[in-house]
């Protein structure tokens, strides 16, 4: 849980790397996903970079293996997952695999080329069938209509060309689309002005594209006409429509043998189109066992050189220098994977590591496990927490999921999160390994711990609650009896429960006493506990964002701002709030409907509220006959001496940081003066700082020590005015939570006396959706606005190390 607790340190290095080693070092860095690079040519334009050409090669190389998967895809061949992920190839290996693609491409490119040529010819031997076939129809229907001379001109033993030179008809016959078929006819009609006839007959079964692959219904036609000039403007207009004219004897002994001539081509045909088909397979099937391997092959390759871009060369031109963000934990992990990197490329020269000193703020990385990374992304979310600032996720395992179940507290709706939540944990190996587009599963499924979290903590609220389903439970036995008879519970529709005659004077086991359901002021008694619930949690939550601010102050060596921030803000908050808080528990103790004490009854307890508006308006009201105005002895002056205490805060947390701050920045600049007054005395401190040499990098965020004492004044300012401004709306914000519990049990109840009607049991899904939902943003709101803003800079940018296996999974998202 370090990591948890706090960023992990970092250290700026220089890695110097033979140019021979350099791209299996990189490997083994990419491998090891320890490092953070920086670009030392920023000003170079990515083309005029060392390795710009290397990365053209996996561009192409990547070209090659999108069209190859397409092809295999196309043929709905199956593509294996690799079961380990492959190593970058050496740069041996490099030559051998660009061969290989190019190859492979090739075979795949000619198999296609000759496949659509085949397709092609198919398709225009089964187009010429099916018009010798319709257009038998057509003569058919001719010779029974039994035309004169005309038709007897259309059937005779001469060609169509020589009919129309006698002046007889002629005739066109083709394939076209079957949806351009209405213009292809309105257009003959116009060149032709009516003077051509045209016959069509739609094709059954679809004709499949030989480009494409896609079906295609097309439509045989025969349009008869007379003359060469006719004929010359109705092949034109065929040309314009993309229509396949085709030879077509007028003669029917002819067409026969035509018939017979292509269905024996076709068939030869088919037969080479499946032996081609087959080839095909077995080539993709063989390409498609390696292909996942070669495209995280090249994608890996790409990836090293484009880190290599990075990288700057020396003076002499032998060795290529890095610079790059680790974390001191991983730089023995770092050490090792240079030297792998020059053992594998056989360097005598081994590669080194050299940490250096800067005041750069460094990246922010805090190590997280399956468990604890949804959390970590909340709080990313909201904002990267400051180099080395403490982390709010730690604590936001406990509070995030709990601030929920305070606002969903049933143990029915919570038993269903937790199940759902337990076999999205039980089952994640699995389910990780299904890769999804679907983005509503990929974030339930990111945050399957919180779920399961969440449905535990409202299953604890629920009991306490003794809500499920918003039905009560009566598990251990009510601890309230009813003192009447028969006859007077069948005559009053509604009774009294006297404490002091039905109350058995000990509390229900664990939450609230299930006889509550029944009350009819249960809404009245539910809305005040909830709701002092809810103030109580929220002071509680608050001090602790304030008290974790000290462990900022102490540990960026701050620790003015504990005696001029903390102690002025947490002074504030108690004596105001805290003390509100600790009014309620004494009410709770104090009064009570059995006290034998007039002044003590349940009828004379003060309101909290009341008192608390008083206590700050220094004004008071007059109590009830019998009745005390405060609850104890001396309340009213330890009242107006918190008030006094907590408003004198207001001038400490306004003035002291400045002044302080101030008075540092003169005493420091008296000494810098006195210290150049003796050359002697400024070389030894010249010497001893050099001897000492700087920490780590490590930035404080809200550092002010550097800024003008106006610009410190005026962020102080905004600073003070914030916090007790937002003292009293925080404390009033976390009221969210007993609103949204009251509505969220109050809403159930009544879709559970509707659920007789399939239209009330999508209201009640919705309502539960929309509970469930409003929830989870007012949790995060209270998480992130109440609680982090009292300690939380979140000024801080992620560690985004160079990892292969963030990249493979970034380009797989994409």
């Amino acid at each position: 849980m370090g990591a948890m607790f706090r960023s992990e340190e970092m250290a700026l290095c220089q890695l110097f790397i033979q140019p021979e080693a350099a791209y299996t070092s990189v490997s083994e860095l990419g491998e090891a996903g320890s490092v953070q690079f920086r670009d030392l040519n920023p000003d170079v334009n990515a083309f005029q970079r060392k390795f710009v050409n290397e990365v053209r090669r996996c561009d192409e190389m990547e070209r090659k293996l999108r069209y190859i998967e397409v092809e295999v895809h196309k043929d709905g061949v199956h593509v294996p997952q690799v079961k380990e992920s492959p190593r970058a190839p050496n740069p041996r290996e490099i030559i051998d695999l660009e061969a290989h693609l190019e190859k492979t491409e090739n075979e795949i490119l000619e198999l296609s080329h000759n496949a659509v040529n085949l397709k092609q010819n198919y398709l225009e031997l089964t187009e010429l069938k099916h018009v010798l076939e319709k257009t038998e129809a057509f003569f058919v229907a001719q010779e029974e209509i039994g035309m004169d001379s005309l038709t007897k001109s259309l059937i005779s033993d001469e060609t169509g060309q020589q009919a129309a030179a006698r002046g007889r008809l002629g005739f066109v016959a083709g394939v076209v689309q079957r949806e351009r078929v209405p213009a292809f006819e309105r257009m003959l009609w116009r060149i032709s002005r009516g003077n051509v006839f045209l016959r069509r007959a739609e094709l059954d079964k679809p004709l499949e594209d030989p480009t494409s692959g896609n079906e295609i219904y097309k439509t045989v036609f025969v349009a008869f006409f007379q003359g060469e000039q006719l004929k010359s403007r109705i092949k034109k207009v065929c040309t314009g429509f993309h229509a396949s004219l085709y030879p077509c004897p007028p003669s029917n002994g002819e067409r026969q043998d035509m018939v017979k001539g292509v269905r024996t081509r076709l068939e030869d045909l088919n037969m080479v189109l499946n032996q081609t088909r087959d080839h095909r397979q077995r080539v993709l099937a063989s390409v498609a066992k390696e292909l996942a391997s070669w495209s995280i092959m090249v994608r890996k390759m790409k990836a090293i050189y484009h880190t290599l871009n990075l990288f700057n060369m020396d003076v002499t031109k032998k060795c290529l220098i890095g610079e790059c963000w680790v974390p001191t934990a991983d730089l023995p992990n770092v050490q090792k994977a240079l030297a792998d990197g020059s053992n594998a490329c056989g360097s005598s020269i081994p590669s080194f590591l050299n940490c250096i000193e800067t005041d750069e703020e460094p990246p922010t990385f805090n190590r997280t496990n399956r468990f604890t990374r949804g959390f970590q992304n909340l709080i990313d979310a909201y904002g990267v927490a400051s180099y080395r600032e403490c982390n709010p996720a730690l604590y936001t395992i406990i509070t995030f999921p709990f601030l929920f179940a305070v606002m969903f507290g049933d143990l029915g709706h919570g038993l269903i999160m937790a199940m759902f939540g337990a076999w999205m944990v039980t089952k994640e190996v699995s389910l990780a390994a299904k890769k999804s587009n679907n983005e509503i599963w990929n974030i339930f499924f990111a945050g399957r711990y919180i779920i399961l979290l969440m449905g535990c903590f409202s299953m604890y609220t629920g009991l306490v609650y003794n809500d499920i389903f918003s039905k009560s439970m009566n598990i251990f036995g009510s601890t309230w009896f009813v003192p009447y008879d028969n006859d007077t519970l069948e005559k009053n529709g509604a009774l009294t429960l006297d404490p002091k005659d039905s109350y058995v004077d000990r509390p229900y086991f664990i939450g609230i006493d299930p006889i509550w359901q029944t009350a009819d002021n249960k809404i009245i008694f539910l809305n005040s506990y909830k709701m002092k619930l809810s103030i109580i949690f929220g002071v509680v939550h608050m001090i602790f964002g304030v008290c974790m601010s000290v462990v900022n102050y102490n540990f960026f060596k701050r620790r003015y701002s504990i005696f001029l921030e903390f102690i002025p803000q947490v002074v504030f908050l108690c004596l105001l709030f805290l003390y509100m808080v600790f009014m309620m528990f004494y009410k709770w103790v104090a009064y009570s409907t059995m006290s034998e004490d007039q002044a003590y009854s349940q009828g004379c307890a003060p309101s909290v509220l009341i008192l608390f508006i008083n206590m700050m308006l220094f004004s008071s009201n007059e109590p009830e006959p019998g009745c005390k105005e405060f609850m104890f002895e001396g309340q009213g002056t330890i009242q107006r001496v918190f008030v006094l205490v907590a408003l004198c805060c207001i001038p400490v947390m306004l003035l002291g940081k400045p002044l302080y701050l101030l008075a540092a920045g003169k005493k420091k600049h008296a000494k810098a003066e006195q210290s150049n007054g003796s050359v002697g005395q400024g070389i030894e401190l010249q010497e001893q700082t050099d001897l000492e040499g700087a920490p780590p990098a490590k930035a404080a965020p809200h550092d002010h020590e550097e800024e003008p004492f106006s610009e410190i004044m005026i962020h102080q300012a905004i600073h003070t005015i914030e916090y007790v401004l937002s003292t009293i709306s925080h404390t009033a914000s976390y009221l969210r939570l007993w609103a949204l519990s009251l509505a969220h049990a109050d809403l159930l109840l009544q879709d559970a006396l509707k659920v007789a009607t399939e239209i009330v049991l999508v209201t009640r899904n919705a309502s539960v959706e929309w509970h469930f939902r409003n929830a989870n943003l007012n949790k995060t709101r209270i998480s992130r606005v109440e609680f982090m803003s009292k300690f939380y800079a979140g000024l801080g940018y992620i560690f985004q190390p160079f990892c292969f296996k963030t990249i493979l999974e970034q380009e797989d998202d994409e």
